[in-house]
Formats: structure tokens, C-alpha cells, sequence
């Protein structure tokens, strides 16, 4: 062979699927679509070859379950990808069914290449291939022409000129030592999980020859449009992500606050701001975002805590009906960080954002799914590695627990994570609560000590004097709260 050989990748038409199998699924390529049941694997499958076929790529879909192929279908049909006008012109559906039952393997052979010869498929689909060795192990004949089924039927579907797929349910794949898996080009498990009260789907490539996929285990979801993955976030360590300075610095758009940073809020950084409830962390986040909007720098809130029908203020409303800031539904519980950082740097890409808002990690937290719960610390992790490294800068809202005894400054041991720390307080003065504000870190840069007085007025906070110029502190009549 003196030539390299080039294989075409087709694009499977399923949302991150493409993202996870290196840029696509391998012209004439035997793969496995297996996994437990109800994990989606005939639906991902009726997807790539709805979005596949055409007059020029024809497909053919061999069922050998029990119930017709109409039935089936039934449901199909409920997905937008479902294109009738495909069924019998570019796209055949045959049932094995009634072949299978009658336990004559060179027969079901014979016939799927009497089917293959007729119509030209550039796609095979065969679903269920669990269901042909379910079948033999209840047949003392066929199950000694089980191996020899095996084989013929791999080497066929690797010899024809066409992209073909086998479907079957399995437990895991580890567990599973038939040929058709050493056989295989690619692989695809699908797989689904209850953990307490959150139900998780999950898809992993377990080979796929000839190209780099994307190793681990994605989240996935089968939605109204059918099959959307989520490609786990990596942290990019080949020079892609954008280097910071901190030389750089963006305006809080709140009077003493850029000084009290030491200039501003470094671009690319990470602000956690906390506080106890009602201290105003919400409307800081705000003036954040109207300061970027001003300045001509869009910007992205995902608003754990709130619905769009109860978003923030009447001004951080105006700013998403403007089309300024884009706001992430995050309404839906169970949700995995694959998925929100996905929403979140699609609608950063999308609206060339420079700042981010996460109002708050407590929401976000609850957002998550419980299997994801249980790693919080390692998805906060990813999700403010991945954002920062695109450029943007974050700011993310914490709220603390009321507490006279000791200070702190995260609820959840994530305060390393942040690259500045901006902590608000209550202090007992003379009978009444007052506010109070100090900069815990900006890293790398100098900044103000001074604990200073706010006030939280309309759509603003004001920030007043230090703490220290107080007369009443010399008396002793101060509490920290």
C-alpha cells in the first residue's frame, strides 16, 4: 500500500455525538449501538439514520423483535427527525422476525443478503441483535450454530459498502465476551442510572478505530427533538485557553469598589462574592453585568435561584429583554454540569460574552442531579477552569449561614478555587444592623484591607466609609454578625 488511505466521516445529525466520536462516525465502519433497556439505543439509532439517509444513501433497517416494525414507528414518528416522505423511497424497513422464530440461521442470513442485494443500502441497521442469541439459547439447535451466525453475520456486514450498525442490550461491556464486540469497528454503550431520586442517562465510546474520540462517560438526555448529548467538560491543556495577565481589569460599576480591588476585577479572574442573606450579593452581581452592558460587553446570568418570571430586578430584566445579557434556564432539577456548562458556553459563544454571573452556588447545587451532588466541589471545579479559560470573567454568589462565632468564606471548602473573594457582613451598631464589605484576596494583586459600609439602595449599592473611622467602635459597642 503506497497510498494512505482517507476515510469520509458522516455527521451523525445528534447534538455533541459527533463532538464525542472524534468529528464523526467513519465511512464504512461496523459498529455496535448496545447498552441496558430503555437506554435510547433505537432511538439514537432512528436519529443517525434519518439524519443520514438520502436518495443517494440509502438505508435499511432489519428488526427481529417481536412486534412489527409499524409499532415501532408509532413512536418514532413523535421525533421532529422523523421524515415520512424518507419511508420506503431512501429508507426500508424489514421484520426477521418470523425467520428467527423458526431457529434457521442461514435462512435469517440468507435473507438479509437477498435484502441488502435488492435495495443497495449505503446504512444496515439491525435492531435487535440481543434478541438472535435470546432466541438461540431456547433452541438446542441454533444455539450451536450461534457462534458460526456470529461470525458470518460480522464478516458480511465488514464486507459490504456500507456503514452498518448492530443494536443489542447488554449489561456492561467488561461482562461481555462475544466475538461481534473483538469484531466491531466502533463501539457505543448507552446506559441509564437511578441514584435516590434523579434518573441519569449516559453514553461512552468504547472504541471507534482510526481516530481519537472523546474518552469517559457524557451525560445525555432524550428530549423532545430526541437525543442531545452533553460531552464532558475537559479542562484544555494544549495552549487553547486564553493566557491572563491580570494586567487587564474590568469595572464593577460601583464607586470604590474598582479601588478597593486594586483597579478593578482582573479579566479572566473568578469572584466569589458571599454573604448572609439579604446582603445585597444579587444586586452587586447585577451592576456587575449593567456595567459590562454599558461598556459594550455582553454578558450571561445562570439564575439558579430564580425563575424567569421572578428574575433579579427590574433593570437585569430590561438587560435580558435588550438581548445585552443572556439568561440560562436553569429551572429543571436534575440537570448534570455537562449539560449547564454546555447551555452556558454555547450562549457565551453565541453573544461573544465577556462576563458571567452564577447566581448562586447554593442553586446550583440543587440544580444538579444527586449522583452529581456527591462531586460539587469537582464540577465547580471544571465549570469555573472551563469558563475562565474562555476569557470570561466570573462572578459567582455564595450565601453563608448566619454565624457570631467565626468567620469563614465558603460554604462549601471551594474558596481556593476563586481568584477573589469579596465578603459582605452584618455588624450591630448601636441597635441596628448595618452592612459591611471587605476584599479577602485578589490574587496576585494588591488590594484594599479596609472593611467599609454599604447601603443597598435601588438597583445600586453604595459604598460608604471604613469601618475604622466609626467612634463607637472605641466603646466597644460593635458586633460582628
Amino acid at each position: 500500500m503506497n497510498e494512505k488511505v482517507t476515510i469520509n466521516r458522516l455527521s451523525t445529525g445528534v447534538c455533541g455525538l459527533d463532538n464525542l466520536l472524534g468529528g464523526g462516525l467513519p465511512e464504512f465502519s461496523f459498529n455496535l449501538i448496545a447498552g441496558t433497556p430503555g437506554s435510547g439505543k433505537t432511538t439514537l439509532a432512528h436519529q443517525m439514520m434519518f439524519s443520514l439517509a438520502s436518495p443517494e444513501r440509502r438505508a435499511i433497517f432489519f428488526t427481529v423483535l417481536g412486534e412489527p416494525p409499524l409499532k415501532m414507528l408509532r413512536y418514532q414518528q413523535q421525533f421532529p427527525f422523523f421524515d415520512l416522505a424518507k419511508v420506503n423511497t431512501c429508507i426500508k424497513f424489514v421484520n426477521l422476525a418470523a425467520d428467527l422464530l423458526e431457529g434457521d440461521f442461514d435462512g435469517v442470513l440468507a435473507r438479509i443478503e437477498d435484502e441488502v442485494q435488492k435495495f443497495s443500502p449505503s446504512l444496515l441497521f439491525v435492531d435487535s441483535f440481543r434478541s438472535v442469541v435470546d432466541s438461540a439459547k431456547t433452541k438446542e439447535i441454533g444455539l450451536s450454530g450461534l457462534p458460526r451466525f456470529v461470525q458470518q453475520l460480522g464478516m458480511q456486514m465488514t464486507s459490504w459498502q456500507a456503514t452498518t450498525f448492530l443494536i443489542g442490550e447488554y449489561l456492561e461491556p467488561d461482562e461481555e465476551s462475544s466475538p461481534i464486540f473483538t469484531v466491531a469497528d466502533g463501539i457505543l454503550w448507552l446506559s441509564q442510572m437511578v441514584h435516590r431520586d434523579a434518573m441519569i442517562r449516559k453514553i461512552q465510546v468504547v472504541k471507534m478505530r482510526g481516530q481519537a474520540q472523546s474518552a469517559g462517560v457524557h451525560t445525555f438526555r432524550i428530549n423532545n427533538d430526541g437525543v442531545e448529548i452533553f460531552p464532558r467538560a475537559v479542562i484544555a491543556n494544549n495552549g487553547d485557553s486564553i493566557s491572563i495577565s491580570g494586567d487587564q481589569r474590568l469595572s464593577m460599576g460601583i464607586a470604590h469598589l474598582d479601588d478597593m480591588l486594586g483597579g478593578g476585577l482582573p479579566v479572566g479572574y473568578s469572584l466569589l462574592v458571599v454573604g448572609p442573606s439579604g446582603s445585597g450579593k444579587s444586586i452587586l452581581a447585577t451592576q456587575f453585568l449593567a456595567e459590562g452592558v454599558r461598556v459594550g460587553e455582553p454578558g450571561v446570568i445562570a439564575a439558579f435561584e430564580k425563575s424567569p418570571n421572578q428574575l433579579l430586578s427590574y433593570q437585569l430584566n430590561e438587560m435580558v429583554k435588550s438581548g445585552n445579557v443572556g439568561l440560562i434556564n436553569t429551572r429543571s432539577l436534575d440537570l448534570s454540569i455537562d449539560q449547564i456548562l454546555h447551555d452556558m458556553v454555547s450562549m457565551i459563544t453565541r453573544l461573544q460574552a465577556k462576563r458571567v454571573v452564577i447566581d448562586s452556588l447554593s442553586g446550583f447545587e440543587l440544580a444538579l442531579a444527586s449522583v452529581f451532588r456527591e462531586d460539587f466541589r469537582e464540577a465547580l471545579y471544571r465549570m469555573v477552569a472551563v469558563l475562565t479559560g474562555m476569557g470570561v470573567t466570573v462572578l459567582m454568589t455564595a450565601e453563608l449561614e448566619d454565624q457570631y462565632t467565626f468567620l469563614r468564606f465558603s460554604s462549601y471548602g471551594n474558596a481556593f478555587l476563586a481568584d477573589a473573594i469579596l465578603m459582605q457582613r452584618y455588624v450591630e451598631l448601636g441597635g441596628e444592623l448595618k452592612r459591611v464589605l471587605s476584599v479577602v484576596k485578589v490574587r496576585a494583586s494588591n488590594h484594599s484591607k479596609q472593611i467599609r459600609f454599604f447601603e443597598v439602595g435601588p438597583n445600586q449599592i453604595i459604598i460608604g466609609e471604613p469601618l475604622s473611622n466609626y467612634q463607637g467602635i472605641l466603646t466597644g459597642n460593635l458586633t460582628t454578625c
